[in-house]
């Protein structure tokens, strides 16, 4: 099997080729799948359309892939962040036992308000993060590119700005751009070369440089595993008065002690949004759930744009009896933690330099030819990442089997493949956050997705 037969239209839930954004910065990613918006409008505009249909699509749209990530048959599949264990089976049962309780209701519409399950999200985010807050606070959608969708249509659109630090989860831009606002590419990685870094100061000061209307942060990020520096957020908040400051946690159940959540600035800033997703530590990608916390008047603008009854009845009632057994859900967070410090571990010793990682999934460079070292992968029927940084790839943690699978085959190809000597993994402070400056936006997965 060849990257020729997978459905390649990557993009940072979560890499392109091309140009960077607004900011004029240099950056020419290096793989053409990963080409999800890379052109801009006016270069679309340009181009011939091929069809009636081409003619009539919306110019900025011409020339796009959709987005993506590989679904491939194979044995280890580690490139979408999804948690590998499955749902344990009394969980199963039980939401088997509640569906069964509403089935012959389903000729109602559901709860436009989903009233129960706000409450059954409100409970659970003071249990794992000791933050309060009402459900009126709380607000969820199909997956948290919906949530993101909905900040977007009631803060963005045109003659109004979004500002991201790439590489990060390319939907913010995707959404951002589709929904008719424009995008400006943040810089990270002002320091030393091949470092990821976003400063507090740098941030800020193109924050205020750009005048945004929503600010995209990612923490921890993706696809660099690592969070953010706390002081980023507050920052931001200053630098931004006019801005809606957007802190994505997808991944914030896998974060190392003392890593600081958002959510305990949302008492202070009006403006601050931080969203979450069920898809990742609580291993229900499938039930596609996702939600964001805000203050009680932000949230209560989203029902602006939302279209009615955007959460089914079995979408609520399934989250719900998921968040009733958070415990057990969650029951397999410390064991994919120390998979993914695994990987780092075994990667560095091959002369790899994986970043130590605040998610699910480890980000490792040092390869002569990441395209190459993907497709030797796959033919030793494991699935990776390729997030478009030069000499990287990103692999998921998954459970001990697939992780020896996964080291295994990187054992067998390092002598071939890993340009560098072995050396100590980059261990950046759990607050650090990388990125790369030759990047415009690359594969994440997210919300998140």
């Amino acid at each position: 099997m060849s990257r020729g037969d997978a459905p390649l239209g990557e993009t940072g839930e979560t890499g392109e080729a091309g140009q960077t954004g607004q900011t004029g910065q240099v950056g020419q990613v290096e793989h053409a799948e990963q080409a999800d918006h890379v052109l801009q409008p006016e270069q679309a505009a340009g181009t011939v359309p091929s069809s009636e249909v081409q003619r009539l699509l919306r110019p900025d749209l011409r020339g796009r892939t959709a987005y993506g990530a590989p679904q491939l048959d194979v044995a280890v599949r580690l490139n979408t962040n999804e948690n590998s264990y499955p749902v344990p089976a009394h969980v199963v049962e039980a939401i088997l036992a509640a569906l069964g309780d509403e089935l012959d209701g389903l000729n109602r519409y559901p709860d436009r308000d989903f009233t129960e399950l706000r409450k059954s999200l409100t409970a659970y985010l003071e249990k794992q993060s000791g933050v309060s807050v009402t459900p009126e606070q709380v607000w969820a959608g199909n997956g948290s590119n919906e949530v993101l969708s909905h900040v977007v249509q009631a803060f963005g659109g045109p003659g109004r700005t979004a500002l991201g630090f790439t590489p990060s989860y390319s939907m913010h831009p995707i959404i951002s751009e589709t929904l008719g606002t424009r995008w400006v590419d943040g810089l990270r990685g002002t320091g030393a070369p091949d470092t990821f870094d976003l400063t507090a100061d740098s941030a800020a000061e193109q924050a205020r440089a750009h005048r945004p209307s929503i600010v995209f942060l990612c923490s921890p990020n993706n696809p660099t595993g690592t969070a953010l520096p706390f002081e980023v957020i507050g920052a931001v908040l200053d630098a931004a008065p006019d801005a809606i400051v957007v802190v994505d946690e997808a991944y914030a159940e896998f974060a190392r002690p003392g890593t600081r959540s958002a959510l305990t600035l949302l008492a202070e800033h009006p403006r601050l949004v931080v969203t979450r997703t069920m898809s990742k530590a609580f291993a229900f990608a499938g039930g596609r759930l996702g939600y964001l916390v805000a203050s009680a008047e932000l949230v209560d603008v989203l029902r602006l744009v939302r279209l009615p009854y955007h959460l089914s009845s079995p979408t609520q009632t399934i989250a719900r009896v998921a968040l009733d057994h958070a415990d057990d859900m969650l029951a397999t967070v410390e064991v994919i933690k120390h998979q993914r410090d695994r990987i780092v571990e075994v990667l560095a010793r091959l002369g790899a330099t994986p970043v130590a990682s605040d998610s699910n999934f480890v980000l490792f460079g040092g390869l002569a030819d990441e395209k190459a070292t993907w497709q030797a992968l796959l033919d030793a029927g494991v699935l990776v990442r390729d997030v478009g940084i030069a000499h990287h790839l990103r692999v998921t943690a998954g459970d001990p089997d697939e992780t020896t699978a996964f080291l295994e085959a990187m054992t067998r190809l390092a002598p071939d493949h890993v340009r560098s000597h072995p050396a100590e993994p980059a261990h950046p402070a759990p607050a650090a956050s990388r990125a790369h400056r030759s990047v415009t936006h690359l594969p994440a997965e997210g919300t998140q997705p």
